[in-house]
């Protein structure tokens, strides 16, 4: 089947019904998109399709021929990051650095959608799970990144409301 990833057409010979992580990471050798949970629930796998964040390791391949699919490797280079790429690094998010993918294309679809988001916003938005705890450095980020200022006091309201979250999906 062909597929448009990146901004180009792919051939990948793979099942209509192989997640398309397995298509990224095996077919296609696309690393960047990293397998977290298997139940779209963490978000490692997350990319774009037609702009909106999609968790890759439950959407059948099938699902997205056709579409506009971006991944990680698309978003910015080593020498021209994405300002979102370019926040993360200011703002030194990453820790283990295995969830930062995943949020940075929940991130960019985000402010392509709402260039100057709240901390709801951000918080409805980014719903990624990140073991290091970082969700006060992505929620600077992505205010850096969208060139807002984030409030005061939202610091800490990011340290819990990604977490309170997790625990109310596996309740």
């Amino acid at each position: 089947m062909e597929l448009q990833i990146n901004g180009r057409p792919v051939q990948a010979e793979a099942d209509p019904d192989m997640p398309l992580l397995w298509v990224l990471r095996d077919v296609l050798h696309m690393t960047g998109t990293k397998f977290g949970c298997g139940v779209a629930a963490c978000g490692a796998c997350t990319v774009r399709i037609d702009g909106q964040a999609v968790r890759s390791c439950v959407t059948p391949v099938s699902t997205v021929a056709g579409r506009r699919i971006e991944t990680i490797e698309a978003l910015g280079t080593p020498e021209q990051p994405h300002p979102l790429q370019a926040a993360w690094i200011a703002e030194q998010v990453p820790q283990c650095g295995y969830c930062q993918s995943g949020m940075l294309m929940a991130a960019a679809a985000l402010l392509a959608k709402k260039p100057r988001p709240t901390d709801a916003d951000i918080d409805e938005a980014i719903t990624n799970i990140c073991r290091c705890g970082t969700y006060q450095r992505v929620r600077a980020a992505i205010h850096r990144a969208a060139g807002t200022a984030a409030p005061s006091g939202s610091v800490a309201r990011a340290a819990t409301a990604p977490a309170a979250r997790a625990r109310s999906r596996q309740s």
